[in-house]
């Protein structure tokens, strides 16, 4: 099963359309997944075009977004449990939120964003995905996204580009 990631589109505030890139990722995809701050409705309608959209709320996300997605939820995928969270709130880092988001839970991997800086680590044999920002790279050296691969392991990648 393959899986795009993404967080923090920020649109149509950072950019007008989708990286080509992007649309090609989710065009051979089997789900979409984003970890909020999408921004507009329109983002979700344009992922749909292509495939299956998961998503949770970001802290800048109109009432619609709000309405459609929660602010955290665990998709249970082939094998896997996969925690979503924006990972935006006081103190601690993004990533220490959004491992606490799901501290009483089990899960195998916990996609993350707010921060806009691509992080691939394990923390508790945890997978913590923040696949970074694909319209947004503030001050990273690159735009980015994640491809999430499930099959008999559980493995991500980045996807980095100009």
């Amino acid at each position: 099963m393959k899986i795009i990631v993404m967080s923090d589109t920020h649109m149509p505030k950072r950019s007008k359309s989708l990286p080509s890139q992007l649309i090609q990722e989710l065009m051979s995809a089997d789900l979409a997944i984003h970890a909020g701050d999408w921004s507009v409705m329109e983002v979700y309608k344009e992922i749909s075009q292509y495939v299956r959209v998961e998503g949770v709320v970001g802290n800048v996300d109109e009432k619609e977004i709000a309405d459609l997605f929660p602010e955290k939820q665990i998709l249970k995928l082939k094998n896997f449990s996969i925690g979503v969270v924006h990972g935006h709130g006081k103190g601690n880092t993004t990533e220490r939120r959004a491992l606490d988001a799901f501290a009483n839970e089990k899960v195998d991997c916990i996609i993350y964003g707010h921060s806009h800086i691509p992080s691939h680590t394990y923390k508790n044999g945890i997978l913590l995905f923040n696949p970074g920002s694909p319209t947004d790279k503030r001050r990273q050296p690159s735009y980015s996204f994640g491809i999430l691969s499930l099959g008999s392991q559980l493995t991500a990648e980045h996807v980095y580009f100009e």
